[in-house]
Parts: structure tokens; sequence; C-alpha cells
């Protein structure tokens, strides 16, 4: 990776009484998980684990905190019905490629599991990139969600679009397989299937959705989608969830709010704080996953230890007929 990088102060904790799991704590602002909710009307399944969610709840007094939705919508609206606009932000200094637990990085792994992506596709790719002084940097790299997306620009049928909410979604019962968005995209970001995908059984029993992608189809193109099925229904997306170290948050650009599940952080003071970059900005593509620079020194990695293990696809039985490709 060539592109600059940014830094950001590790949010705190406190807890809701002595058994209970940490409460999520706003990092620059006042915001408390009370707010939180309110806020982003989402379930508490993002932030405390789903067996004492109730405790929890009615410890805090949070068992009406959810409202009504406006206008007879849903979590995708604000409570004053504007659209949300997902982003995500990935503070690099929490990320050491997951080294320190001797595994492929698991925002990779959760996301392959959780999308029954077929080898070889890393929806988010950890990149292992230079840093100026020597010493390298873990980049986990999904798809970007530009505001100005060149795929979308030149998809000749209208396969790949950009939706409210601000994600890019790729419908493969539209695509024809042409992989111009492939080329445009200067992230390398999108993926194609060149034969019958190598995933289990199980996938092909799923109701497609562009927002979901399962199950995959020959002759045309996957990506990262953002999760923002999994953002309405009150949970982060895979890779927030797999990362061990709390590297990856999760928000609203319209409410200035984003988690990674424990710490709750206002989305414009973390990264003017913290000097937040985004890759390849000076192409105008304006992504909406940012960047916190660093080398996972906040977990105690070295910048001059490098390599990762490599990614594992983990199906122990394919689909009849299935085959395997390279990139």
């Amino acid at each position: 990776m060539d592109d600059d990088t940014v830094m950001g102060a590790a949010p705190g904790q406190d807890r809701e009484c002595a058994d209970a799991p940490p409460r999520p704590v706003m990092d620059g602002s006042r915001f408390d998980r009370r707010r939180f909710l309110r806020v982003l009307g989402l379930g508490s399944l993002a932030v405390v684990p789903l067996p004492v969610l109730p405790q929890l709840l009615r410890q805090a007094g949070l068992a009406e905190a959810r409202p009504e939705p406006p206008h007879g919508g849903d979590a995708a609206h604000t409570r004053d019905g504007r659209i949300r606009q997902w982003t995500m932000i990935i503070d690099l200094r929490s990320c050491d490629g997951c080294q320190s637990t001797g595994k492929p990085p698991r925002c990779t792994a959760a996301c392959i599991e959780g999308h029954f992506a077929p080898e070889p596709m890393e929806w988010v790719e950890v990149y292992e990139g230079e840093l100026p002084g020597g010493g390298t940097q873990f980049v986990p790299t999904p798809c970007q969600q530009c505001e100005n997306p060149p795929c979308v620009n030149v998809c000749p049928v209208g396969a790949t679009f950009s939706t409210p909410e601000g994600t890019v979604l790729i419908d493969q019962e539209r695509c024809i397989g042409c992989r111009i968005c492939m080329a445009a995209c200067p992230y390398d970001r999108r993926f194609f299937n060149w034969g019958n995908a190598p995933i289990p059984p199980e996938a092909l029993l799923a109701d497609y959705s562009a927002e979901h992608q399962i199950p995959a189809k020959k002759g045309t193109v996957m990506k990262c989608d953002f999760c923002p099925d999994m953002a309405r229904a009150g949970t982060l997306p895979y890779c927030a969830q797999g990362c061990p170290n709390g590297a990856i948050y999760y928000g609203d650009l319209e409410e200035d709010i984003a988690t990674n599940g424990t710490a709750l952080v206002s989305v414009s003071r973390f990264l003017s704080e913290n000097d937040a970059y985004r890759l390849k900005d000076d192409l105008g593509t304006k992504p909406r996953v940012f960047y916190i620079p660093g080398h996972g020194e906040a977990v105690g990695r070295d910048a001059f230890t490098p390599d990762r293990q490599p990614t594992e696809w983990p199906w122990m039985e394919r689909a009849e007929g299935a085959a395997t490709w390279k990139r």
C-alpha cells in the first residue's frame, strides 16, 4: 500500500456491575450506552453478548430505549427520518494481522465464513505494507464503499449500484460478467466467479439477496457488501465481530457515532483528532472506510515482526460440481 496512514487514542471501559461485561463508553464525546442505542436504533447484539442482554437491559433501564421507527421505516433511518450513512473506521494501531493469535486474520476468516465466500475471494484482505522507516503494518481492506464509485459509473447494465444508505452493491442476477467494474476499481476489491463456486452445500439453500450475495453465481462479480442488513438487525459486520483486538469500528455518519462492539466513538472527533486518512483519496472516489495510522503498537506488535498466517477456507465439504481457480 502506497497510501498515507493514521492514529487515535484507545477508548476506555467501565462496568454496569461487577459481573457484567464491559459497557460501551464514548471516546471524545458524552454519548453513553443509552444514548447510543436510542440514536442508532440498533439492538444491543453489537455491544454485549446475547446471553446477558435481557439482564443488562433491565439493569440499565434500556428495555424501552429503542424508539418506534419514524414514518413506518426501520433501523435504516435516524429518529428524525434521515437515511443512515454507514461507515467504517479501522484503527491500525490495534491491528497486528492477528500475529498475536498465531492464526490468519480473523476479520478475513469471519467474512469468509459469514458470507460463504468462495476460494480465493478475500472480501476483506489484509495487506502487509512497508513503513517509511522500515518495518511493516497490516491494512485490512474491504470494499471502500465509495461515494463516487468508478465501478458504478462504468457498469453497462446497472448491476452494480449505490444505495441510499451509501453502500455499493452488486446484483448478481443482473450481472453479465463483463468485468468492466473490476478494471475500474482502483482498490482491486472485486472478484469473479470463474466456475461453480467452491462453497459448502448448505450455501445453495440460501435465499439470494444483493445485500448478502449467497449463494455465489457462476459468471458474476462479487465483493464486500458492508453488511447493511446486519446493521439494521442490530449486529456488527462479520469482520468487526471477528477482530480480536477491536480494531474495526462500524457506524453512521448521520448520527456521527460508531462502535467496535465495546467502545463508542464520535466519528468526526475520532477521525479529526487522530489524523485519519482514506486510501487513494486523491482519486476523488470518496471512500467511506477510514484508517487510523499505526502498526499494531496498541496491542504490543513490533513493526519489525513481518509476515502473517495465510488465509484459509474452512469448508470440509463443497457443493457438487465445484471448481477452484486462482484470482
